[in-house]
């Protein structure tokens, strides 16, 4: 992961220490222990397997200042329930030492019950999981903010994609690669192409999350533009999505 030097930002205060960690998973079938089955055309696996391959993360601090971006394990070698521990576990290590939020979209329906049941596959600890209630709690975001039910008003109206809400305010949603297409660049051995689509994932969530904490009301939006033009410039100095940043609608995305 990269370093980024701090950048002021004026925000609304919240609690002092808290910090944010945007999270995203990709994964394939772990087609070592399930099978679609033939009658059904079943093709997109129960949760349970998932076969994680790549965590991407994005940590910012409590005035939110960009302090790292990358991926999870990526020196872990070795057969594939050897690298997925290592990445269950580097990343159960992360988040229970620093307690972050956990930033997600759709992250509760999907990213972090793949993450527990994964972690019980592989004998990985999750204690912090289920030892505050809030991370698992849905109607509080003291522990996991998940975009996707926030902005659904927890299941009252039908949620949008991450593609579709995040070219809602300027981003350009997938720009080239696919969830349907991780499993074949994993067979091909090209898990930098996937690890470049999850980063570019996790960049746009986080941020829409700095345009919902401006719909929030938590962010002025004196303090959203600096926040998220110093993430901009953030990741533009990163390099790694620069299709994400070229993408982009600026004056939308900035209230230009």
């Amino acid at each position: 992961m990269v370093s980024q030097g701090s950048r002021s930002v004026p925000a609304v205060a919240r609690a002092p220490s808290t910090e944010y960690l945007v999270l995203d998973i990709e994964t394939v079938p772990d087609d070592q222990r399930w099978r679609p089955r033939d009658d059904t055309q079943v093709a997109f696996p129960p949760a349970w397997a998932h076969r994680i391959v790549v965590i991407g993360c994005l940590w910012l601090d409590h005035g939110y200042r960009l302090k790292r971006f990358g991926v999870l394990g990526d020196a872990a070698s070795g057969t594939p329930d050897r690298v997925e521990r290592a990445l269950l576990g580097e990343f159960s290590k992360l988040v229970g030492k620093n307690r972050p939020l956990l930033v997600t979209y759709n992250g509760r329906g999907f990213d972090l019950p793949v993450i527990a049941l994964r972690a019980l596959c592989h004998g990985v600890s999750l204690g912090w999981y289920y030892r505050e209630k809030n991370v698992r709690s849905r109607y509080s975001e003291e522990g996991h903010l998940d975009l996707c039910d926030w902005l659904a008003d927890h299941g009252a109206t039908r949620s949008g994609s991450l593609d579709a809400v995040a070219r809602l305010i300027g981003l350009p949603g997938k720009t080239g690669v696919d969830g349907s297409q991780v499993d074949g660049l994993y067979r091909a051995g090209e898990i930098d192409a996937i690890q470049r689509y999850c980063l570019s994932d996790v960049a746009q969530t986080a941020l829409l999350f700095l345009r919902f904490r401006l719909l929030q009301g938590i962010l002025s939006q004196d303090a959203y533009l600096a926040a998220t033009t110093a993430l901009l410039d953030g990741l533009a100095a990163d390099g790694r999505v620069g299709d994400v940043i070229a993408g982009i609608d600026r004056p939308h995305l900035t209230l230009a």
